[in-house]
C-alpha cells in the first residue's frame, strides 16, 4: 500500500468548508488528514457584519445547505447574521486549531465544532473567551489553550496562512475548500463539489484511491 495523505485547505469562515465538513470526516477514517488554514477574513478582510453582509451570504448559505445537506441555524440567520457589532475574523479561530493541534493533536476536531457554533449556534468564533470554551468542551485544557492560542497568535499564525496560500497555489487549487490527494510526492487536486452530500461515496472513493 502506497503512503497517501489528504491535504484540506480551509476556512473556518468559509460557508462551503461547512459544507464539506462531513468529508472532512469521512476522510480522517480512512486516512491521515492535514488541515492549512487559509485566512480567508484576515486582516483588511476581517468584515463586520451588516446588512449588506448579511444579503450577500445568505443565498450561498441556502445554497451549500441544498446541496450538502448542512443545517444552518436560526440563531446564525436570524442572531449573528444581525448582530452588527459582531466580526468575521478567520486569524482567531484558524489560531485556535494551530493550538488545539499543538497541544492534543485535536485541530480539526476543533474546526468542526467551531463550524457548528458559527452557523448552527450563533456564536462568535473570533472571540478569544469562546474559543476557550469550545475547546474546554471538546476536551483541552483550558489553561494550556489559552497559553497556546496567544504563542501561536503572535509567531505562527501568519507564516502558517502564508504557506497555506502558497501551497493552495503551488498544486493549482482555487478558494476553499480544497482537497489534495498526496502520494508519493505527487499532489492531486480532487473535485469537492461533486461529493457534498455523499460522504460515504467519498470514503469509498479515498479508500480505493490509497490502494493503487
Amino acid at each position: 500500500m502506497s503512503s497517501t495523505t489528504l491535504h484540506y485547505i480551509y476556512d473556518p469562515l468559509c460557508g462551503w468548508c461547512y459544507g464539506a465538513a462531513p468529508l472532512a470526516e469521512a476522510a480522517r477514517r480512512v486516512l491521515p488528514v492535514i488541515g492549512h488554514g487559509g485566512g480567508m477574513m484576515t486582516g483588511a478582510n476581517r468584515k463586520q457584519v451588516s446588512p449588506a453582509l448579511r444579503n450577500y451570504v445568505m443565498p450561498h448559505d441556502h445554497r451549500i445547505a441544498e446541496l450538502s445537506g448542512q443545517p444552518f441555524g436560526d440563531d446564525y440567520f436570524n442572531g449573528l447574521l444581525l448582530d452588527e457589532t459582531a466580526v468575521f475574523d478567520s486569524a482567531p479561530p484558524i489560531a485556535a486549531i494551530l493550538a488545539a493541534d499543538d497541544i492534543a493533536g485535536r485541530g480539526l476536531d476543533l474546526l468542526s465544532r467551531l463550524q457548528k457554533a458559527h452557523y448552527i449556534e450563533g456564536k462568535r468564533i473570533a472571540d478569544t473567551d469562546v474559543l476557550r470554551a469550545l475547546a474546554v468542551e471538546v476536551g483541552l485544557d483550558g489553561e494550556a489553550f489559552a497559553q497556546a492560542h496567544a504563542r501561536i497568535s503572535k509567531e505562527e499564525l501568519q507564516p502558517h496562512i502564508a504557506a497555506s496560500r502558497r501551497f493552495l497555489a503551488q498544486v493549482g487549487g482555487h478558494g476553499f475548500p480544497t482537497f489534495v490527494l498526496e502520494q508519493e510526492g505527487r499532489f492531486e487536486v480532487l473535485d469537492t463539489g461533486r461529493w457534498l452530500g455523499k460522504a460515504d461515496a467519498w470514503r469509498a472513493h479515498l479508500a480505493a484511491c490509497t490502494h493503487r
